[in-house]
């Protein structure tokens, strides 16, 4: 129709006529409330914005003389962080001589790494800096089913390890 037919039809009813396909010939224009449109609109991107969650790091840090008990507290901390999506950095602290033996530190972040393989993923291998080693794990990204039954058999093995 006519585009000043199409404007008195809009005006007639209330409504704003809001051009659609500009590229299109002839032109597709749409009778529609254009402020309760841009409102809906700005809702739907605010809502999705609040379901999105940024990936935090959280710093877990170790000595390379750790107990077996003080171990498993933090095997499960680092369980807790990658299920909720977070990434952890591992960090092993050497005091004095430890230093001389990087491999003890290696070691326990190897034990870990072992624990939380069915949950995470290394990101950055370990690696030295001053007298810290720091390793990154990373969620690993769910595929399913067969993954959720991997993870039951894991939860299984870490109680009986820690009661035993």
């Amino acid at each position: 129709m006519p585009l000043q037919q199409a404007l008195e039809l809009a005006a007639e009813r209330g409504l704003d006529l809001v051009e659609v396909a500009p590229q299109m010939s002839p032109v597709v224009c749409r009778l529609m409330d254009y402020g309760r449109f841009k409102y809906e609109q700005s809702k739907r991107e605010r809502e999705s914005r609040r379901k999105q969650r940024g990936m935090e790091i959280k710093e877990l840090k170790i000595r390379p003389r750790i107990d077996d008990h003080d171990f498993e507290v933090k095997v499960r901390a680092v369980r807790r962080f990658l299920e909720e999506g977070n990434k952890v950095k591992l960090t092993v602290m050497f005091r004095g001589r430890e230093i001389l033996r990087p491999e003890m530190g290696a070691e326990v972040l190897k034990r870990l790494v072992e624990r939380m393989s069915v949950l995470g993923v290394v990101e950055q291998e370990p690696r030295v800096e001053g007298r810290n080693m720091v390793m990154l794990l990373a969620p690993r990204p769910a595929r399913g089913e067969k993954e959720k039954g991997e993870k039951e058999k894991v939860y299984a093995q870490d109680e009986n390890a820690s009661r035993g």
